[in-house]
């Protein structure tokens, strides 16, 4: 995935951060889209885990690259689930999160003496999608999505979810298991019960993107920013919130948390010893001051500003 902009894009909020992040010591701010760092730093930051958190990391890796050139950050996509668990082996500073990292991999780290830091990056709205030639959908419930993707379900074609759709065989994309978009699908709208066996599963969501694409009676679902970069192929489906409103994910809905239940917030863990590695600190540090006008170029919603000015603060700690 490639994205464009981001150092045009970056200038005039940059120039605003450095205002708000000061440090009010008179020491160096580190509130722009510039290395946290006065000195060159060298080393590598390994980084894995979702792959929907994906494009914000890549951003930050390639603007930080520009920063510190002789630092490397390259970010893999296991999933959340296997970056978990490459997190939990010791073999990444930084594991990329779609979910909140659960009890038994909390356990996992104690067990192996890690210590970890949670931080939240960005805000998401996972996304329900159909074909772009499916001309009757005009909403769906919980409850309907609920009904589609159980596997104890008679969900078969369009007719059996709603009267009056067409009695066409519905074929289903979801993310794969080991991914945090999956658990987090599974939990507010499956309420953890089996989903279907005929669905296609794939932690690549470009897979996804392209299996809806390319059948006129799928539906699938993943990140607000794998949508917005496809929507020109494909149609998001609003979803009926709480309140009775159907409501379709963008910026202000997400924030806001009308769109629920599949409105979520996007995490980043980091390794506390790999913290006294001046690469992975810094490198950290940059990502939380830059992370807002980079989740919004690649398309998801920033977080407040003092969302961000917390989680600093929560670094500084660990500062050696």
């Amino acid at each position: 995935m490639k994205f464009k902009s981001l150092l045009a894009t970056l200038t005039v909020s940059s120039a605003l951060l450095l205002a708000a992040c000061g440090n009010g010591d008179g020491s160096k701010s580190n509130g722009a889209a510039g290395s946290g760092s006065s000195k060159e730093l060298s080393g590598t930051v390994q980084i894995d885990g979702s792959s929907t958190v994906f494009p914000i990391m890549e951003a930050v890796s390639e603007e930080y690259a520009a920063e510190q050139p002789n630092v490397k950050a390259p970010i893999g996509v296991a999933g959340t689930g296997g970056g978990f668990e490459k997190f939990i082996n010791g073999e990444t500073d930084i594991s990329n999160a779609s979910r909140p990292i659960k009890e038994e991999e909390i356990q996992a780290l104690k067990d192996k003496n890690i210590k970890y830091e949670e931080f939240e990056i960005a805000y998401d709205g996972l996304s329900v999608v159909v074909n772009k030639e499916n001309d009757f959908i005009d909403k769906l419930t919980v409850e309907e999505l609920q009904k589609m993707w159980l596997e104890t379900g008679k969900v078969k074609t369009w007719a059996d979810v709603r009267e009056g759709w067409p009695k066409e065989p519905i074929k289903f994309y979801s993310p794969g298991t080991d991914s945090g978009t999956y658990d987090y699908f599974d939990e507010v709208i499956l309420e953890e019960e089996q989903m279907r066996k005929d669905t296609t599963l794939s932690e690549d969501d470009n897979v996804l993107v392209q299996g809806v694409q390319g059948n006129k009676n799928a539906i699938g679902y993943f990140g607000y920013a794998y949508y917005l970069e496809n929507k020109d192929n494909l149609k998001v489906v609003p979803i009926v919130n709480s309140k009775g409103k159907a409501v379709t994910p963008k910026p202000e809905t997400i924030m806001s948390g009308e769109y629920e239940p599949l409105s979520r917030p996007l995490y980043f863990y980091a390794n506390v010893e790999s913290l006294k590695k001046p690469e992975v600190y810094d490198f950290i540090n940059f990502t939380l001051e830059n992370a807002g006008p980079l989740a919004e170029e690649v398309g998801y919603v920033s977080l407040k500003e003092e969302e961000y000015k917390e989680a600093l603060k929560k670094l500084e700690q660990h500062k050696k």
